[in-house]
Formats: C-alpha cells, sequence, structure tokens
C-alpha cells in the first residue's frame, strides 16, 4: 500500500482524504493510504521511442453525465442528501492538512513535463484532450506497489501520481487508459465527495453513543459509492482507448499479471471467467456471498469491473458519444476504427 506521512497532529487524515485510486479491488479502512491500479514498460522495444496516440476521436464537447455510470449518479444523489456534508468537510479540512499533503507527495516524487519523461507527459496530454479536460500535474513516485492516484486539493491544481512499479506492467495505450481513469474522476469532480465523506465518516466516531453506527452508516454509503465512481471511471478510459479490450487487459493484470507473462495473458478467457463468476454467484446463496465479498471493498471485483465495461462498449450510449465526437474530429465512421485503431 502506498502511504503518505503526516505529522501526529495531521495523523486522522490522510491521503485517501482528497485522493482517487485505480485498484483492482481493496479492502479500505478509514483513515486508509491509496491503492493504486496500473503500469507500462517504456522500455518495451515493440513501442521504445514511439508517442502514438491512443485515439483519433476528440470528445470536444463531453460532459461528465454523458458517461457517469447510473450507480454513480444515484450515490451521489444519496450523498448530497445528507446534512450538512459541506460544510463539515470544509471546518475539519483546513489548508495547513491541504498544504502538508501537497509537500509530501511533491516532495518526494518526479514531475514529468515536455523536458522531464516527455513520453509520460504526452500521453497525459493527449487522454485530456480527448476527454476535454484540463490535464492535471503529473509525478511519477519510486515504489515497489503498483498504483496510481488523483490528489484534488481546494485551490491548487489537481495531480496524478505513479508509481515507478506500475511503469513495469502496461503497455503504453494500458498506461494511458490508466491515466484517462484518473481524469474521470476529475471530470465528474468525484474529489468533494470523496474529500467531504471521508472526513464525515472518521469524525463521526468521536460522536458519544451513535457515533461508531452513524460512521459504520457512512462508511458503508461511502463503499458503494466509491464502487460506482470507479466503473464511470472506467468508462473514462475506455473514452480514451476506444478499445474495450486495452481497458479489461489492465483489469486482468491487476488481477493476476507480471511483466514476464505479459504476452501469455488473453483477454477473451478473462472475460469468460468474468461470466462464471456472474452464474457462479447468481444463486441465493451466491449473491449473499458476493454482497458480503464486496461490501467492504473500495472497487469492484476485477471481473465485474471487465465486464462492466465489455457491456458498456457495445451499448448504444457509447456509440452515440463516438457517432457524436465524429462530427468534429474529421472521421467518416465509427467502423473506421477496430480496437482503437484508424483504419
Amino acid at each position: 500500500m502506498a502511504s503518505i506521512s503526516l505529522p501526529s497532529f495531521l495523523s486522522s487524515f490522510n491521503s485517501n482524504t482528497l485522493s482517487f485510486s485505480f485498484a483492482a479491488s481493496t479492502k479500505p479502512r478509514l483513515p486508509s493510504s491509496p491503492t493504486g491500479f496500473w503500469t507500462i514498460n517504456l522500455k518495451n522495444p515493440r513501442t521504445k521511442g514511439v508517442v502514438c496516440r491512443a485515439a483519433s476521436i476528440v470528445f470536444r464537447d463531453l460532459d461528465a453525465d454523458d458517461f457517469r455510470h447510473p450507480l454513480d449518479k444515484q450515490n451521489t444523489l444519496i450523498l448530497r442528501a445528507i446534512p450538512g456534508l459541506n460544510e463539515l468537510g470544509k471546518a475539519l479540512l483546513g489548508s495547513v492538512t491541504e498544504q502538508v499533503m501537497l509537500l509530501e507527495n511533491i516532495g518526494t516524487s518526479v514531475l514529468v513535463s515536455k523536458n522531464q519523461l516527455p513520453e509520460l507527459h504526452q500521453l497525459m496530454v493527449e487522454a485530456a484532450q480527448i476527454l476535454n479536460i484540463e490535464p492535471p500535474d503529473l509525478y511519477v513516485r519510486q515504489s515497489p506497489v503498483p498504483n496510481a492516484y488523483t490528489l484534488a486539493i481546494s485551490g491548487k491544481k489537481p495531480f496524478v501520481v505513479i508509481h515507478t512499479s506500475l511503469v513495469e506492467l502496461l503497455s503504453r495505450k494500458e498506461l494511458q487508459a490508466v491515466l484517462a481513469h484518473e481524469l474521470g474522476h476529475l471530470k465528474c469532480d468525484h474529489g468533494v465527495w470523496l474529500t467531504f465523506a471521508n472526513i464525515l465518516t472518521i469524525g463521526a466516531y468521536t460522536v458519544p453513543g451513535l457515533g461508531g453506527l452513524i460512521a459504520q452508516s457512512l462508511e458503508e454509503q461511502l463503499f458503494r459509492w466509491l464502487r460506482a465512481a470507479e466503473l464511470t471511471c472506467d468508462r473514462a478510459a475506455l473514452l480514451v482507448a476506444q478499445d474495450p479490450k486495452v481497458v479489461i487487459s489492465v483489469l486482468m493484470k491487476l488481477a493476476g499479471g507480471c511483466p514476464s507473462m505479459a504476452d501469455q495473458l488473453n483477454v477473451d478467457a478473462f472475460l469468460e471467467q468474468a461470466r462464471s463468476y456472474d452464474k457462479a454467484s447468481s444463486s441465493p446463496v451466491g449473491w449473499y456471498i458476493r454482497n458480503a465479498q464486496t461490501r467492504q471493498l473500495s472497487h469492484p471485483l476485477p471481473v465485474l469491473r471487465a465486464r462492466e465495461i465489455d457491456e458498456w462498449s457495445r451499448s448504444q450510449d457509447y456509440r452515440y458519444l463516438l457517432n457524436r465526437a465524429i462530427q468534429t474530429s474529421g472521421v467518416k465512421s465509427v467502423k473506421q476504427f477496430k480496437l482503437g485503431e484508424r483504419t
């Protein structure tokens, strides 16, 4: 797990208060540290020296609600209904805490730019352009745990952090899909609700008597929202990759991949595994076990995410977004694209 050290007077806050990660599946504990989800081999001889566009379609008028998952919409409405959430969050999270977290993250990492790891910089710029969002700063941090997360601190430019171990597993297209996933959190303004919900949950434990019950209820609701938000951001990854196999491949590698076996993994077999999971959990007992298995996870199970992105890639909503964007991308038809590449 990636960790961010804070002074003792801020020990009740951590990076997850303001961060989003792209993990395979994580059992979070509040407070907890960010866990992540993707990797690229910049030394891959098949792609060395090449910085190629992941997609030719740019979504110039893209709105967050165009791709937001229905569960994300539903659970966001529930969070908005919590009385005083915004006010309490602002009161508990002061400027000192924000500054500590900002300096901790950027002080131990390498800032990516045109002159520093320019290939990674270009991948971020392209992904942001496709999603019609201002690119955040990007940092690379030394860590053996594959991870990527975003910090959105009020009044400051948001930034994405990727771990060096993340740069050892995925291809360039897969890494750009990871960056797009993180951009999805910013595009959808997930920072507000993740920040305030975490703070409210932590603070509720200090309330005498019912504090524990209140916190537990908020935790469960928060985790439901987090899982739904991840499904939304997987869609953002697909909008950039414009090839479901790229996104599913990342999920598969995080579930059970390593650099030495990467070329032997099979996306179609992983999707079949996802269907087997659905079948095995369709019985009453299976349904109960499945809910118990996922209730305390911050991210949906990899096989469920793979199935979700496969289904959305075949949906009319996804095709509609592509066709709408084509009008401003100089492409005649969606049929010109196969697996994210121009034919």
